[in-house]
């Protein structure tokens, strides 16, 4: 379905801008503004000692994210994101999955991406692209729901670095403005340590994963 979307998106480009000239050669600077879905991939552990079995969901969540591209080459790219989200942790089963929402946290994972852009010179160029990812999980909070079964909470929620993979399509629509559409893979995990007076401290392996599904709009520089 989103590859006939892509596709009709293309076949009117081209019919509407037929004499639009190249965007991206050696030397530009690319500029993004993209909206985002991050879509959890998730996989946790249990909520260890006191809750064996049990485990957390992570929600999905939506921002805009801003990316620059410099064209090392007419067909490569170095490309870093820079976006923000708001995600919620909610237990699945048991007592955890009673309670429900257990925390939040905001997450920053910049990302630097290599992409190999095919057909430079056309006015639909798709794009693939690997690279590097180091998120920053900051200002956890405990959720009320938790707080109110177990007490005051204090969450702490590790780093994490891995890969990300990438593809996209960049449609032209006149000399310095194209549309665009992304996915990403981004390899993601943290250690989630929860401090509380009655319940003593509890530890969680979680993997995220997430995928990052955005559309924008980008310009040369």
């Amino acid at each position: 379905m989103l590859k006939t979307a892509i596709s009709t998106v293309a076949l009117t480009v081209a019919i509407l801008y037929p004499s639009a000239s190249v965007v991206a050669k050696e030397g530009d600077i690319l500029l993004r503004v993209r909206a985002i879905a991050v879509v959890p991939n998730d996989d946790s552990g249990s909520i260890l000692p006191a809750f064996s079995g049990e485990g957390v969901s992570i929600d999905t969540a939506f921002a805009p994210e801003v990316d620059i591209t410099y064209m090392v080459a007419d067909n490569v790219g170095l490309e870093l994101i820079a976006a923000t989200t708001k995600h919620t942790a909610s237990g699945e089963t048991g007592v955890t999955g009673g309670i429900g929402e257990l925390a939040s946290t905001w997450v920053l994972p910049p990302t630097l991406t290599l992409q190999y852009h095919f057909a430079p010179e056309a006015k639909v160029r798709p794009y693939i692209g690997a690279g590097v990812n180091y998120t920053l999980f900051y200002s956890e909070k405990a959720d009320a729901n938790l707080e109110a079964a177990v007490g005051d909470t204090d969450v702490n929620l590790s780093s994490s670095f891995g890969f990300a993979l990438q593809a996209g399509i960049d449609i032209q629509l006149n000399d310095r403005m194209f549309m665009n559409f992304d996915a990403k893979y981004i390899d993601m995990d943290t250690k989630a340590r929860l401090s509380t007076a009655n319940a003593g401290v509890q530890r969680v392996d979680i993997d995220i994963n997430p995928f990052v599904f955005g559309v924008g709009i980008g310009f040369k520089l």
